[in-house]
């Protein structure tokens, strides 16, 4: 782990460390029920992190070896899902950890989260050195200028504040519901049909 202070993507009105959930009224199956980390937000665009739709055609012990990681630790490989972060760069991994493990080239969202995509990461995790928490997933969402902030306005998303216990501990396939109901709605309540009060 590198002592170098990683950048920091936070800004005062940016959505990077919380979470948008997607309204039942969202058309896209890509989408739908959707919770997604943000890990950047400002006025040329969004990035984000689905981080509750796991891949079951690809395992983490794949992943590790098509990157030709040996190593003489081993660590349980099916322990550690293999998320589809989105419908960006496919291919692409990233870890998205606690704020602990820091490297050169990790992005630190806030002191609770970090965004890592190298090699590097990926061999420490191998290592038995790498963060304390971590999702990995493959891919992410993204928006142009402006998009996200429409796609607000138009009530496709929720946005909900993101705790490391929800992200890190929750069934995937429990996370929308949990974090629906963090923010007390019922889900039962929540309409097909966006709109405005």
């Amino acid at each position: 782990m590198s002592e170098e202070t990683p950048k920091k993507t936070q800004k005062n009105n940016s959505l990077a460390g919380k979470l948008l959930l997607a309204m039942p009224s969202i058309t896209d199956d890509r989408f739908e029920r959707a919770v997604i980390f943000m890990c950047a937000h400002d006025d040329k665009g969004a990035m984000g992190l689905r981080v509750n739709h796991m891949m079951s055609e690809i395992g983490f012990d794949k992943v590790i070896a098509q990157t030709g990681i040996k190593s003489d630790i081993a660590i349980d490989l099916d322990d550690i899902d293999v998320l589809d972060g989105g419908p960006v760069e496919g291919a692409r991994g990233f870890l998205l950890h606690s704020g602990e493990f820091r490297q050169k080239d990790t992005i630190l969202v806030s002191d609770d989260y970090g965004v890592s995509g190298t090699v590097d990461a990926l061999r420490n995790v191998v290592e038995g050195n790498g963060p304390g928490q971590m999702l990995f997933v493959l891919g992410h969402a993204g928006w142009s200028a402006g998009q996200l902030d429409r796609e607000l306005q138009q009530n496709t998303w929720l946005v909900a504040d993101a705790t490391p216990d929800l992200i890190f501990n929750t069934p995937n396939d429990k996370k929308w519901e949990a974090a629906l109901a963090s923010m007390g709605i019922d889900i039962a309540m929540l309409s097909a049909t966006p709109g405005n009060a």
